[in-house]
């Protein structure tokens, strides 16, 4: 455990990616089993400790610190695995046993219910120092923040037995922490895991930001970028599972596609629900405001599936009646692709269709006049490019469509976590219910956390710190002095938000200092954005 603290510490200071994948690989080198593949698993999100939550440390800390000093210095510190290290008071009888090893750690955390967790866990806190003590609030809570992807996690996995990333992605998604099989492939050279005879996740194919460059309509393809959520269908043996973009199963979610795939095969497409009108751009697709009602449900009821069914627009297909198709060129998978699709039901495929242009100018004034709610932007791929995983430069490239933009007034800030703990980062901001001379109020319609530079943090966090008018905990309401202007995708209707509106994507994209607050937008301008 003490060396999965040291390395969770210097992750969190180590910016540089290049940095962090050389203290993985160090990690994984010098760690034996099973400790390495636990940190592994921490690192990529594949542990989970259900009897374990932030709340449980507070009640802890609150049971052995003064509840008013732990407030306070929660509030200065900004986070609770930290705060928490440091207030820890010394066991009243001194331990002899020695730290306890990762593997000990997970094992123990893992045998603890909502019943044995307040004798437990402080057994294991009281035999680690503040660092460990640290990582182990982090880890049990799964509140693990390094600054590390889990793709960034498994490159490193690759870089320290010098094995193509390439495979390993091929072969994590069938493997079950700590890993065995896969160390012993990469580590020791045993036979590599099967992957041939489940339905397991293969890793996608995606695209670079397409900027400030032309392609030449000869060598590229353009379809659009529809905005639902990538998905991937895979049934081998007549058994089929749904996996999302990062490889998470969503199946349960989706039951009518995972029945609804008849053939042995890999694909690779959009997740959409159908709208209340057909036709158009979109082909019949609902927003992804629609989308979000199914997302995330382990059990969905009839009425869900009547009133948000679901379909896949397809756009690739991996592998088909056991044929590996993903070496091939662009051209020859389409083909194929399109062949299957006789075979599949139209009531829960469709093919995603090619966007033509006679040259790139038009491809571009296309672009620009799509403001189907349904579509991101286009995609440009290469003709004669494989199916190969991650980014590669110069085949596949995502356009997206310029963002709308907005300027909104600051009312709320939080603070961050992890580097950001110290400082006001994450900001609500609202639009004015009418005429705010007239003694309009703001309405929250967003809430964002990126978008401004490190120096304009500290400036923000000035701001909200010399402006505060109210504190609700964590949260400082402002002056409302402050506009941002702020970019984002679409907006639709939300029963969630008082202003009835809720904005996707949004991301502040300046700040202006120089306009005065009652020159912001109104909600009105915002209600004509949205599709009906």
């Amino acid at each position: 455990m003490q060396h999965f603290a040291a390395l969770l510490d210097a992750l969190t200071y180590t910016t540089g990616r290049n940095a962090k994948l050389r203290l993985i690989a160090d990690y994984l080198l010098a760690t034996p089993d099973p400790d390495r593949g636990w940190a592994m698993a921490a690192l990529t999100g594949g542990l989970d400790f259900p009897a374990v939550k932030s709340s449980t440390v507070r009640a802890l800390m609150h049971e052995r610190v003064d509840p008013v000093l732990w407030s306070l210095s929660r509030d200065f510190v900004g986070d609770t695995a930290e705060t928490a290290s440091l207030l820890w008071p010394a066991p009243a009888t001194i331990d002899v046993t020695p730290p306890p090893s990762l593997d000990e750690v997970v094992g123990r955390l893992s045998a603890m219910t909502r019943q044995s967790v307040m004798r437990d866990l402080p057994l294991l806190l009281d035999r680690l120092d503040e660092p460990g003590r640290y990582a182990l609030i982090k880890l049990a809570t799964g509140a693990l923040r390094a600054g590390v992807s889990a793709r960034l996690a498994r490159t490193a996995f690759a870089l320290a037995f010098a094995v193509p990333i390439d495979e390993v992605e091929e072969y994590w998604h069938g493997q079950q922490p700590p890993y065995a099989p896969l160390f012993a492939w990469a580590a020791d050279g045993a036979p590599p895991p099967r992957t041939d005879h489940l339905p397991l996740f293969r890793p996608f194919m995606l695209a670079h930001p397409l900027e400030e460059t032309e392609v030449d309509l000869a060598d590229y393809v353009a379809e659009w970028k529809w905005d639902g959520i990538r998905v991937q269908l895979v049934r081998v043996n007549g058994e089929t599972r749904a996996y999302s973009r990062s490889g998470d199963d969503i199946s349960a979610s989706f039951p009518e596609m995972v029945a609804a795939l008849p053939v042995d095969a890999v694909l690779d497409g959009e997740l959409l629900v159908r709208g209340s009108h057909q036709g158009g751009e979109s082909g019949g697709a609902a927003s992804f405001n629609a989308l979000q009602q199914r997302l995330g449900r382990k059990t969905v009821s009839k009425a869900m599936l009547a009133n948000y069914p679901a379909f896949v627009r397809l756009y690739d297909v991996m592998v088909l009646d056991g044929e590996d198709l993903r070496p091939l060129p662009w051209t020859e998978r389409r083909q194929r692709l399109e062949s299957l699709m006789e075979h599949l039901p139209a009531s829960h495929f469709d093919l995603s269709p090619l966007v033509e242009a006679p040259d790139f100018a038009a491809l571009a004034a296309i672009r620009e006049g799509a403001r189907d709610e349904a579509i991101e932007g286009l995609m440009l791929k290469r003709r004669d490019s494989p199916y190969v995983s991650g980014r590669r430069v110069g085949l596949w490239y995502k356009w997206k469509r310029d963002p709308l933009l907005v300027d909104c007034v600051l009312m709320y800030a939080q603070r961050g976590s992890g580097k950001r703990s110290s400082f006001y980062s994450d900001y609500t901001f609202g639009c004015w219910d009418g005429d705010p001379d007239q003694g309009a109020d703001l309405l929250p319609v967003g809430k964002a956390y990126s978008g401004f530079t490190d120096e304009e943090l500290a400036l923000l966090d000035k701001h909200v710190r010399q402006n505060t008018t109210q504190r609700f905990g964590p949260v400082r309401e402002t002056t409302r002095s402050l506009v941002f202007e702020v970019a984002f995708d679409s907006v639709h209707t939300s029963k969630r938000h008082k202003s009835g509106l809720a904005m996707r994507f949004p991301r502040i994209r300046r700040i202006r200092w120089d306009k005065p607050a009652h020159e912001a937008d109104r909600i009105d301008a915002l209600r004509a954005l949205i599709k009906d």
